[in-house]
């Protein structure tokens, strides 16, 4: 029946038996063979046949509505068994913003090309929210969670930020006692919409919108950070991002006691998005795998 439900689809595509058949390479009266033998399993007419043109039926309709995700989902199937007994190879296109790239994902990726020599990635660092679908993007991280109900997600880590600067600002412009104090400061700032303008902060159930402002803005956080790290300003950045600049004191936070976010609420967490699927790629899914192991 699957493959007749091909040549149906053909027909229907081509609009006709001959021209179906010429693309299928059968012979016409196998095509309509294999059409009658199907209208004889599904006890119904699937076309209206007159020598003007090629209709279907609503039978046909409805059957046609059907098929075509039927016939996607058994090719998925057929190619998802066959990938799981041979190796996984291809090309594998990943975005993900510069920051976390650099700093988290960039020296896990030979350990995951030793697990899986046959398969070659293509690395995007892109600050820009990309359209998986429309820029052809097998898996994107991120943070936030996507709202598009055709993508998947699974949760990286948390992307909690801090208030840091080098040592040598605060010894010139002093170390802030409250959060309204960094209102007077050079803040080194995201460039996505208000987070340009203000930083968020919390203690308990006492919440703070702060307006911030300084002389550099970027879209993503290493021209943020090296700056920082130079005795520029003072940034708001993922404690991912700083980790290693605050344990070696190269940068040192400031109002602990408080919870800052660039948003009203939280940060977020950092995600791995793909493309939702019944049978996923298993290029993805090799990814995907990986990179729960390390994180």
């Amino acid at each position: 029946m699957l493959n007749a439900t091909r040549i149906f689809l053909k027909v229907v595509e081509q609009g006709s038996f001959s021209r179906a058949a010429s693309v299928l390479t059968m012979a016409p009266s196998s095509v309509a063979r294999a059409i009658d033998g199907l209208e004889q399993e599904l006890a119904a007419t699937l076309f209206e046949r007159s020598t003007r043109q090629l209709k279907l039926t609503h039978a046909g309709q409805q059957f046609y509505r059907q098929a075509q995700p039927w016939v996607e989902q058994a090719d998925e199937l057929r190619l998802s068994v066959r990938a799981e007994h041979s190796a996984v190879a291809g090309r594998l296109k990943i975005s993900v913003f510069e920051a976390f790239g650099q700093q988290q994902l960039a020296s896990k990726i030979p350990l995951f090309l030793q697990q899986h020599p046959n398969i070659q990635i293509d690395i995007e660092h892109e600050n820009r929210l990309l359209n998986l679908f429309e820029d052809d993007v097998d898996v994107a991280i991120r943070i936030g969670r996507p709202a598009d109900s055709g993508l998947k997600a699974i949760t990286l880590m948390s992307n909690d930020t801090h208030i840091v600067a080098a040592p040598d600002y605060w010894q010139r412009h002093g170390l802030p006692d409250s959060p309204d104090a960094l209102s007077a400061h050079n803040c080194l700032l995201l460039n996505r919409g208000r987070q340009l303008s203000y930083w968020h902060f919390r203690r308990g159930s006492e919440h703070q919108r702060i307006a911030v402002s300084g002389n550099l803005s970027s879209r993503g956080g290493m021209p943020l950070l090296t700056a920082a790290l130079a005795g520029l300003g003072v940034v708001q950045l993922s404690q991912w991002a700083t980790a290693e600049a605050v344990a070696n004191g190269a940068l040192q936070p400031c109002l602990s006691d408080w919870h800052s976010s660039l948003q009203a609420g939280s940060s977020g967490q950092v995600y791995a998005v793909y493309r939702a699927s019944t049978y996923p790629n298993p290029l993805v899914r090799a990814f995907i795998d990986f990179l729960k192991q390390m994180f």
